[in-house]
Order: structure tokens, then C-alpha cells, then sequence
């Protein structure tokens, strides 16, 4: 059965150096949409001024997401001030609804990303015509000047293609020869004014916005390349004499500015396709939410919407329905479909007293249900917040990208004033023209937004295919770590085995319990344990029940970690538990001791049993290990990784189970407080720890370790305490999340060196570096589709995580 997973956070950082509230502290944290943003750069300025804000702990700013997630003091700054801060840098902000669920946020944000996405190729497609035809018009305009200087398109291919093109357009269009050069220029005025008015108007309002707040981003880049190439344009229309005085052809660059902003728009709209792409696996969780739900009232079945079903309803759900919210079945018996959510291939058989989970697919059988956790709180409403939360984090190797985006945007702009400089003073022949070319190209190069996209888009994939693997990583950190990880401390219970465990044995001292038989023993136990948590305990009274045994109240009942329970039933004071409780009670076990040592060495749990002060008796339990576990350990033992198992039993029971399950290093009876240790121990080894459990007692050794991976047929607290839950309470799961972490953490490094190499490549051969040894001068226009290029090439990349698979 699946734990409720607990209401969703952003993963705090759990180096003490971080600066990170730890749980439980007063501190808030929010997510704000933010509008806008279009490169690293604009994410970083964001970041850094939020970071500012007096009471803000951590600020996380997502180019993906759109949003920024804010840990704050809620004593010091009001979430209506981040927002106000937000705007303050130029940027669109506000608060979401609190209205609103998981599922509605995520359905406004597909609509939002399909609307990006439908202006983008729209503004692309019209501009890409224009662009077409003002470079028909503008053919004639480059024939009748110096044929040295085809406008700003002067490398060798694109000087080839024009030379090709002109005399075939003279021989299918001649009347395009016989417009007056003056009436072309205006014409094309006018179209490239349209286009930058409509098309491109974005690029320039940011632009602007950024210069009024002292900032700089990509659309500064495009801004100031493009209105470059126009006002030179506009200049050799209007007064042309300006140039001719000082022996330079009036070029005009009016197609060249159309088709600059054709292609970085066609660059947008494919990485905006591509982004979308990104969060499938997102929308997938959503659409899994049915719309109505069929529930009891009175004698009749009345067809409802889902959101007005109220806890305690009656649901009815037929064969092939998906099941509206979850539940606990009443009545019936299915076999019940939830791989969407745990990634578990075989349906899982539902009974009476069985939990039931929204979203998952009724197979065969009908039944019916009473509806529990509703709307925010259930377990498909959790999963798709904690998904969004951790695709809005940031990994820390994003850092390196975000120093770097900080000063991007005023490097290249420095560098594209001295690459005019140099080719002004340099230049053999028409200098003012090629410095102009190589300058404008310098910019339109220059890409953050590549930067900016490398590492969200590779946690976006990441955490979706991790979630369709039955995986759900808690964010960017978390999954950077979990790559990082050199040992896997296992616990024992309910992990390595079943975690439910059942009672074999049941040996009396040799003729010293006097009236008190094997059942009497077993029902006194069962009504002591009956009040403790542990699987044993749980064993132990399921045990007693089937064999009908009536079970009597325990009083003055005590827990005693690590050794067992005690309390007092029917006026009988009894101790059940381990040899270390017994010598607590000055209890002698001796008469026992072989039989303990027999059950352990065969893998089961001795347990001794006492009655008033004396020795009556041994129970022995025993917990299976699970059917996957072996082949687990294999896969972690593939992965390079050390496996330790750790667990408060007994060190012959704990040494018989690692046997069967293929695992060397064992440490055994340890409290909880002693897992913490252990943990703590290898750590100060220099290891990388992943700690994988599954109970209450798991949450201090899951909160310690490097990487917590809690097992989703757990307790709540266990889940909450850890970095990742696997939902099929299957341990080969962990080795999906340490493969899929090493996997995605070499495509953050390939998106971050493509994204670096080709910042680093492109404006050196874009500021004419190439032109001394090969005579190439690359042309605005075809820096523009680099441009483009680059960040759909980081996004593609990361979507190959989609295919990632295990063996």
C-alpha cells in the first residue's frame, strides 16, 4: 500500500553552510510566476535581487518554470514585497492563488506555453515572408552598388548565393530593376518598421525595460544589433549624401533586420515546442485527475463533478474506470492498475479495508469506496505539487552558469564596441561598414539563453521520467547528489524484506510456565504489542487474532527503542523483547539461549518473553526478504556502488538475511540514534551516503545522510524526512534514481560545455577572427541562426533523458 505522501516543499540545502532554514523553522517558502524572462541573464538578475531583500533566506529563479521560489522570514518581508521587488527589476510578478490547485496551475500553465508557442511561430512565419520580400526588393539596390560590398552580407557563401540569385531574379523579375533605388529603400522601410513594431516589439520593450532598471539581457543583445542595422538604414534612406560625401556606398540593411528577427523568432517558437516537450510527463499526472465521479445518494448513483465529492462519500467505480479520488474500499473486489503513478507494471489486487488512489485505472472487478484525502491533500495532488516544486529548484552546478550570465550581457557588449573599433581602424577597404557588420554580428551571437536553459531543462526531464519510473526526486539538488553517491546504507525492515513479517515459533521454558500454555503466552504478548507500532509487533497480534484470540487491554504500557515493550495485562507484568530488555529486568535467559540463537541463525527475529520477573517463554518472527531485493543489490553493486545494511536486530538474524540477499557488510543491533552514527561514520570517511528506509525510526538516518531515499509503503515522517520516495516500495527503484541522477548530471555538463563552447567560439569568428587566415566575415544573418540554433540544440539534448531506461 502507498504512503500519503506529506504537503511538498522546496528540498532544503543540507550542507550547514548553505543558509537554509531547517524544517520546522518559522520560515515560508512561495512560488511567484514571473513574466518576462527570456535568457540566464534575466534569471540571474531576478536571483540576485531577491537574494538581496532583507528576511530572504534562499531565492531560486527557474527560466523553465517561469517562477521564482523564495524561502523568507515572514516576520521580516511580506510575499506582496518580493513581488514588489520583482517588478522593480523590469520583470512581471504575481502572487498565485491560493484558490487555485496543483492541477489548475499546471492546466494554466499548458495553456500559457501553447500560447507562447502559437505567437512565436505566428510572428515567425509572417516575419519570414517579409523577410523574403525584402530580400527580392532589396537584390536590385545590391547590384547597382560596390560590388565589393553586397550589404552586410559578405562572407563567401552568402556573396555566392547573392551573385547566383541576382541574375536569375533580372531574367524572372526585370521590373524589379526598373524600381527607383529611393521608393525601394522606403518601401523597405516601412515593411522592416512594421515587422520590428509587431514581430519583434518584445525584444525592444525588455530591452528598454532592463536599460531603465541598469540591466542588460538577451534582448538587449538583439535590441541594440537590430535597431543598429535599422537606424543605419534609415540614415542611407533619408540622407544618403551623408555617406556618398565620405566615398561609402548608402547600404541599407532592412532585410537583413527582418530576417535577423525571423530566425531568432523561429528559434523561439522551436524552443518553446521543445520546452513544452519538457514537462510531458507533468501533464501526463494532470490528465490523469478524472472530471466526475459516481457516489451514493440515497438508494440512487448520481454522476457528480469530482470536486464536490466530500470525504466519507460512497464512490462506485465499474471495470475500466479510473478511480476519481482516493479512498478505502467498502465492499468488492478489483485488481487495480496505478503503474501512472508508481511505475508498477502489474495490477495490484484491492480488497475491503484496501486503499484506493485517484487517478489510478480499475481493471477488472467492480466495488465501491469511502473517499479520504480530497483536492490538495490527495496522493495525485501531492505528486504532481511535489513534481512542480522540484522542477522549479535549481541543481548547484546551475551556479557556475549564473556567475557567468551576471556579466554575459556587458562583456559582450564591451566586445562588440572594440570589434567596431578594431575593424575601424584595421579595415583596407570600407571600414565603417564591415566594423558595422561585425559588430551587429558579435551581437546577435552572443547567446545566454543557452546558458540559462542547460541544467533546468535536464531537471525538468529528469523528475518526469523519474516520476513515470516510480521515482519522485525532490528537486535539482537532491538529484545532483544522488549522482554523487559512493555507499547505499540499507535498513533492514520493510527494505530489504517484506516489512511484514509473521510469528513461526513459539517455544515455552522446559517445564516452568506452570498453567500457562502457548496460547495464553501468545495472547498476553499480542495485547502488550497491541499498543506498539512496530512490524513486529504488528506480526506478532495478526498472529493472534487469526488464531482467535481475545485480546485484553495492556496498562502502563512503555516502548523501550532498540530492546522492546512492557506492560501490564490481566495484572500480569510482562517484557517482550531482546536479551538486552531481559538483563534491564534482571531477567536470566540461559534456558533460551540455544533456541534464540538457532531461530537468528536461520534469519527470524528471537524475541524473549517474561511474565512477573521469570523467563516463559520465546517467540520467533519472521520477515521475508522481498523477491527483488537480490537482483537490487546486484544492480547497486553494478553501479560501483558499496551496500551496508543496517538495523537494530540481532546480529545473526541481521548476518542470515544479508546472506540471502547477496549483501557483505552488515551493521546490526544499533538504535535509531546508532544509524545516525553509523551514518555519520562513513561520511567522516569521505563517502557520499544514500540511506534508503522505510519506518519512523528511519527519519533521523534518512535526514542525516546525504542523499534520504524513503520507500513509498512507509510511514509519512519517513517520506518526509527523505530527498527521494520511491512509490513501488521496490529497492531496485534506487538504483533507477542513482543511474537516472548520473545519467541526467552528464547532460547538465554536455548542455553547459556546448552552452560555453559556443558563446566562446561564435563571437570570436562572428568579430571577423577567421578573416586574417580565410577571408570569412560572418554575416548578421547567419549569427542569428546560430543564435537560435544553440538553445534548441540544449533543449533537444536534454530530451533524450526521456529515453533513458534500466536494465
Amino acid at each position: 500500500m502507498a504512503t500519503t505522501l506529506p504537503e511538498s516543499e522546496v528540498h532544503e540545502p543540507k550542507s550547514p553552510d548553505d543558509g537554509a532554514a531547517p524544517r520546522g523553522s518559522d520560515r515560508e517558502t512561495i512560488r511567484i510566476p514571473v513574466t518576462g524572462m527570456t535568457c540566464a541573464a534575466c534569471q540571474a538578475g531576478i536571483q540576485r535581487t531577491l537574494q538581496k531583500q532583507p528576511g530572504v533566506v534562499d531565492a531560486s529563479v527557474n527560466l523553465m518554470m517561469k517562477s521564482a521560489t523564495v524561502t523568507f522570514d515572514p516576520a521580516a518581508i511580506a510575499p506582496t514585497r518580493l513581488v514588489e521587488a520583482i517588478r522593480e527589476t523590469g520583470y512581471g510578478a504575481e502572487l498565485a492563488s491560493p484558490d487555485q490547485s496543483a492541477f489548475e496551475e499546471q492546466e494554466a500553465r499548458d495553456h500559457a506555453q501553447q500560447d507562447e508557442f502559437n505567437d512565436f511561430r505566428r510572428k515567425a512565419i509572417v516575419s519570414a515572408v517579409v523577410g523574403i520580400i525584402a530580400m527580392i526588393v532589396s537584390m536590385p539596390l545590391m547590384t547597382v552598388r560596390d560590388a565589393g560590398m553586397h550589404g552586410i552580407v559578405i562572407d563567401p557563401f552568402m556573396r555566392w548565393a547573392m551573385d547566383s540569385l541576382a541574375p536569375a531574379l533580372r531574367g524572372v523579375a526585370p521590373w524589379l530593376y526598373a524600381i527607383p533605388p529611393t521608393v525601394a529603400s522606403y518601401a523597405l522601410l516601412a515593411l522592416t518598421l512594421g515587422i520590428m513594431g509587431w514581430a519583434g516589439r518584445h525584444f525592444y520593450v525588455r530591452a528598454w525595460a532592463a536599460f531603465r532598471h541598469h540591466s542588460a539581457d538577451m534582448n538587449t543583445l538583439v535590441a541594440v544589433g537590430t535597431s543598429a542595422a535599422f537606424l543605419y538604414s534609415v540614415v542611407a534612406t533619408v540622407a544618403p549624401d551623408f555617406f556618398l560625401r565620405r566615398g561609402v556606398a548608402p547600404d541599407v540593411y532592412y532585410e537583413a533586420v527582418v530576417i535577423i528577427i525571423a530566425l531568432i523568432l523561429t528559434g523561439n517558437a522551436f524552443e518553446a515546442r521543445a520546452k513544452k516537450q519538457t514537462s510531458a510527463a507533468l501533464r501526463s499526472l494532470v490528465k490523469l485527475q478524472p472530471k466526475t465521479a459516481r457516489v451514493v445518494r440515497g438508494d440512487a448513483e448520481v454522476d457528480v463533478p469530482v470536486e464536490t465529492v466530500a470525504s466519507s462519500d460512497v464512490v462506485v467505480v465499474r471495470p475500466g474506470e479510473r478511480i476519481p479520488v482516493d479512498g478505502e474500499v467498502t465492499s468488492g473486489e478489483s485488481a487495480v492498475d496505478e503503474s501512472m503513478l508508481t511505475g508498477e507494471s502489474l495490477p495490484v489486487k484491492k480488497a475491503t479495508g484496501d486503499r484506493v488512489i485517484g487517478g489510478t485505472i480499475n481493471r477488472t472487478g467492480a466495488f465501491r469506496y469511502r473517499a479520504t484525502t480530497l483536492g490538495s491533500e490527495s496522493m495525485l495532488a501531492q505528486i504532481v505539487k511535489l513534481m512542480r516544486d522540484a522542477q522549479g529548484s535549481r541543481a548547484p552546478i546551475q551556479r557556475l552558469a549564473d556567475r557567468i550570465s551576471g556579466i554575459f550581457v556587458p562583456v559582450v557588449l564591451s566586445l562588440a564596441i572594440a570589434t567596431f573599433v578594431v575593424w575601424f581602424v584595421a579595415a583596407g577597404s570600407a571600414p565603417g561598414v564591415r566594423a558595422f557588420a561585425a559588430a551587429v554580428a558579435v551581437l546577435i551571437i552572443a547567446c545566454p539563453c543557452a546558458m540559462g536553459l542547460a541544467v533546468p531543462t535536464a531537471v525538468m526531464v529528469s523528475t518526469g521520467k523519474g516520476a513515470q519510473l516510480g521515482v519522485l526526486i525532490k528537486g535539482g539538488e537532491a538529484l545532483q547528489r544522488a549522482g554523487d553517491v559512493q555507499t547505499v546504507v540499507l535498513d533492514k525492515t520493510g527494505t530489504v524484506t517484506e516489512g511484514r513479517p509473521t510469528v513461526t515459533d513459539v517455544v515455552l521454558v522446559p517445564g516452568g510456565s506452570g498453567a500457562m500454555t502457548e496460547a495464553e503466552l501468545l495472547r498476553l504478548v499480542a495485547s502488550v504489542e497491541s499498543s506498539s507500532e512496530h512490524p513486529l509487533a504488528d506480526a506478532i497480534v495478526r498472529h493472534a487474532k487469526d488464531r482467535g484470540l481475545a485480546l485484553s487491554h495492556a496498562e502502563s504500557f512503555d516502548s523501550v527503542t532498540g530492546r522492546g515493550a512492557v506492560g501490564v495485562v490481566d495484572g500480569v507484568a510482562m517484557a517482550v523483547g531482546n536479551a538486552a530488555l531481559m538483563a534491564d529486568y534482571a531477567i536470566k535467559v540461559l534456558s533460551l539461549q540455544n533456541d534464540a540463537e538457532r531461530l537468528a541463525t536461520e534469519g527470524k527475529t528471537p524475541m524473549y518473553v517474561a511474565a512477573n520477573g521469570a523467563l516463559v517463554g520465546l517467540l520467533a518472527v519472521a520477515d521475508p526478504i522481498r523477491e527483488s531485493s537480490r537482483a537490487a543489490i546486484s544492480q547497486l553493486r553494478a553501479l560501483g556502488l558499496e551496500v551496508v545494511m543496517l538495523t537494530g536486530d540481532n546480529q545473526r538474524t541481521a548476518d542470515a538475511i544479508a546472506r540471502q540477499a547477496g549483501i557483505e557488510r552488515v551493521v546490526a543491533e544499533v538504535l535509531p540514534e546508532g544509524k545516525v552514527a553509523e551514518i555519520k561514520r562513513l561520511q567522516a570517511e569521505g563517502k557520499v551516503v544514500a540511506m534508503v528506509g522505510d519506518g519512523i525510526n528511519d527519519a533521523p538516518a534518512l535526514a542525516q545522510a546525504d542523499v534520504g531515499m524513503a520507500m513509498g509503503t512507509g510511514t509519512d515522517i519517513a517520506a518526509d524526512a527523505a530527498d527521494v520516495v520511491l512509490m513501488r516500495g521496490d529497492l531496485r527503484s534506487a538504483a533507477q534514481a542513482i543511474a537516472l541522477s548520473r545519467r541526467t548530471m552528464r547532460t547538465m555538463k554536455e548542455n553547459l560545455f556546448w552552452a560555453f563552447l559556443y558563446n566562446v567560439v561564435g563571437i570570436p569568428i562572428a568579430a571577423g577572427a577567421l578573416y586574417p587566415a580565410f577571408g570569412l566575415l560572418l554575416s548578421p544573418i547567419l549569427a542569428s541562426a546560430a543564435m537560435a540554433f544553440s538553445s534548441v540544440s540544449v533543449v533537444m539534448n536534454s530530451l533524450r533523458l526521456r529515453r533513458f531506461r534500466t536494465t
